[in-house]
């Protein structure tokens, strides 16, 4: 709670204030000393009384003959003062205080009446326990009903696999009972401070602590707790809230609560028929230093109050998934994620990794991506939330069986195939078409691709427009730039043309080439057989398998295959920088103007591909002449 400074505001609110002959300016200063003996605050009355006075034997107090209109006047004015809405003064002159019922004192039979009628339970379907409560009792009346509350409520909740426990309704309640709540839903390893009540009257401190030992069997803090509160939700049920939201022990649902008052009193000031509404004792909680007095415990999930019990249920669904996403993405990394050295950390972190508050498939996702790439330090690592999006575990790539007048159809509508002026070959391919089982497709590429350019001068490839593919075709692509006799290849080229490296070789990218499209390019850089003009790439990620986890629109992208290049540094799949930087739209119009051109920089390099789920480990060296 903001504080202000009470001299000063309390001093401007009474110079504006002044009464007729029946109230005596003493009944202010009597109301100032009310406040210095009950307020809960006291460290923000310092000085108050001093400035009444002063303001008092100023005489510059003007006359407010409507008594009612006074006690407003006042309210405002020591409510400003600080900043405290409790704080009201009101003239009432027919005023008889209510004492409140001593419930310990009731019979045992009324006692068993009022809890029957202040809690329901239900057990849902999945094993879903419902506990209604309406008033919380303190802790006398329920030592008094001890064997009742055990054996009628607290042993079948138990035996449920989650909870929700609605304080919608509880308006009523003892602080006392706080901590036998909070002790049923949390373990007997170590007792936990929960609350500090100070009382001013008094000037006594009372802390509440969980209790060693409760009778019954304890829910514990394993299971799912989802509390539901709304704006009546007030007082003691506020305490409990507060409490087991900040242990991260349940899920809040609904709306923001009243924000009540440990203790309230309505004192008489002096013999007059105002009255002073005070609050005379204050909680902190030492998990937050603060309180839920006034401003109210906030939900994490925001829903109207009829809704609440509806968004419970569908919010423990999620949270039954949660286990079995870990444990399947955990499963799937094991198995195909590419830098084994890194996969022990990953599944400690996510049998380790705090999602108390998860509230939606969507904040899972959003929650382990952060951490899994936080410490793997890979970008191509993700978990992600679908939805509408289709994840599968293959990639979406051409795939037909070995009809040659299909293949040929394939080959004629993928590459497009120029010879430019100053016999200059142009080679477009917008997408890499998966190799079929056997070799007909490396013949037909041979026959209609390579062939009509084996003779040409330069060879430019376009793959401004290449958003990916299959991967299997990429080595292929990159023996036909090798030369002859070069020792070792991905794979063997059936009697086909090999263009060399001795010819200018043009590679055009673009921010739309993408994952194996701008591997390719990454390749030709790395293996100096060429140069790559144009802008940067889009930095997709290629070499990853989607899994989508079953039952959930969650999905996980893994890596399979690194590179480590001739520096021996792993390319993670960020954009490609082409050797000479130009927009897109220009970069063939400037090979065409300027004709030949030629990479400086020739020197052997070699690539390792690695990957953990293959079964062949391949070596691509290139020897330039």
């Amino acid at each position: 709670m903001a504080q202000r400074s009470p001299p000063l505001l309390l001093t401007l609110l009474l110079c504006t204030l002044s009464v007729n002959s029946s109230f005596q300016p003493a009944l202010v200063l009597e109301m100032a000393q009310i406040l210095l003996e009950n307020y809960c605050f006291p460290e923000n009355l310092v000085g108050m009384q001093e400035a009444i006075q002063q303001a008092i034997n100023s005489g510059e107090i003007l006359q407010i003959s409507d008594k009612k209109t006074l006690a407003a006047v006042l309210t405002v004015g020591v409510q400003g003062a600080l900043n405290d809405p409790r704080l009201t003064v009101s003239y009432e002159p027919n005023f008889t205080p209510v004492v409140p019922q001593m419930l310990p004192s009731l019979p045992i039979e009324q006692l068993i009446w009022l809890v029957r009628n202040s809690v329901k339970l239900d057990i849902l379907n999945n094993n879903v326990g419902y506990l209604r409560i309406d008033r919380i009792i303190g802790e006398e009346t329920a030592a008094k009903l001890g064997s009742l509350l055990r054996d009628n409520i607290w042993d079948k909740v138990a035996q449920t696999s989650s909870l929700i426990l609605d304080l919608r309704y509880s308006t009523a309640g003892e602080l006392s009972g706080v901590p036998f709540i909070i002790s049923y839903f949390s373990d007997s390893e170590s007792l936990i401070h929960i609350d500090t009540v100070y009382d001013r009257p008094s000037n006594t401190t009372r802390e509440l602590w969980t209790m060693p030992s409760i009778t019954g069997e304890k829910y514990g803090k394993k299971k799912d707790l989802i509390i539901l509160t709304s704006k009546r939700t007030v007082g003691a049920a506020e305490a409990v809230a507060y409490t087991l939201k900040n242990l991260k022990r349940a899920i809040i649902v609904g709306e923001r609560s009243a924000g009540g008052s440990v203790k309230v009193q309505k004192i008489r000031i002096a013999q007059s028929e105002f009255y002073i509404t005070v609050p005379v004792a204050r909680s902190v909680s030492p998990i937050t230093g603060q309180s839920w007095e006034v401003n109210g415990v906030s939900p994490m999930v925001n829903v109207i109050a009829k809704e609440a019990v509806a968004k419970a249920k569908s919010l423990l669904v999620v949270r039954s998934t949660i286990p079995k996403v870990i444990q399947s993405i955990s499963d799937i990394i094991k198995r195909y994620y590419a830098f084994t050295d890194r996969i022990p950390a990953l599944l400690q972190l996510l049998q380790s990794t705090d999602l108390f508050s998860v509230v939606s498939e969507e904040d899972l996702a959003v929650r382990l991506n952060h951490d899994l790439q936080t410490v793997s330090e890979d970008p191509r690592l993700i978990v992600k939330y679908m939805q509408d999006d289709a994840a599968t575990g293959e990639e979406d790539l051409y795939n037909i069986q070995d009809d040659m007048k299909l293949l040929r159809e394939l080959v004629d509508t993928t590459f497009k195939v120029e010879i430019l002026p100053h016999n200059t070959g142009y080679l477009r391919f917008d997408k890499f078409v998966k190799l079929s089982a056997e070799a007909k497709l490396e013949e037909l590429m041979a026959n209609m691709v390579w062939e009509p350019l084996k003779d040409t001068n330069n060879l430019i490839i376009d793959l401004r427009y290449n958003t990916g593919g299959s991967s299997t075709s990429l080595a292929l692509i990159l023996s036909y730039l090798q030369d002859p006799s070069q020792k070792h290849h991905f794979f063997t080229i059936y009697d086909s043309p090999s263009y060399g490296s001795k010819r200018g070789v043009y590679v055009l990218t673009s921010y739309y080439t993408a994952s194996v499209g701008e591997e390719f390019a990454y390749l030709v850089q790395s293996l100096h057989c060429g140069t790559v003009i144009g802008e940067i790439t889009s930095g997709t990620l290629m070499h990853s398998k989607t899994f989508q986890i079953e039952g959930t629109d969650i999905a996980i992208i893994v890596p399979f295959i690194n590179f480590l290049d001739n520096n021996g540094e792993f390319w993670l799949g960020g954009g490609v920088v082409p050797d000479a930087i130009v927009l897109a739209e220009d970069a063939r119009h400037i090979l065409n103007g300027y004709g030949t051109m030629y990479i400086s920089s020739q020197k052997e390099t070699n690539l390792l591909l690695i990957g953990s789920n293959l079964k062949s480990t391949y070596l691509l060296s290139y020897q330039n002449q």
